[in-house]
């Protein structure tokens, strides 16, 4: 799936058009508390990291982000594109440690 075909699809679970960006940023960050809680409890408290959680919490994270680009009229796509093109530009040759 493209991530336009992905922000139009996810477009239409989206409730209400009060304040939108607002709940979008705060559902943004809940979401990504849970994610980063599944993986403080696997790397502190020894817990398995949960595959079927931790996909449904990225799943969340990926929603909000791309209800937050079409709130702002930007392609989702234009987001991964740009995205990459600076992570290119900053690391030409991957990431290397200690060069």
């Amino acid at each position: 799936m493209e991530f336009n075909e992905y922000q139009k699809a996810a477009n239409r679970t989206l409730y209400g058009n009060e304040q939108v960006l607002t709940n979008c940023a705060l559902g943004l960050a809940g979401e990504t508390g849970q994610v980063v809680d599944l993986v403080k409890n696997y790397t502190f408290h020894g817990k398995d990291l949960d595959h079927d959680a931790i996909v449904k919490e990225m799943g969340d994270v990926l929603w909000y982000l791309s209800q937050i680009s079409q709130w702002a009229d930007i392609d989702f796509d234009e987001v991964a594109q740009d995205n990459i093109k600076r992570l290119n530009a900053r690391y030409p040759h991957g990431y290397q440690p200690n060069h």
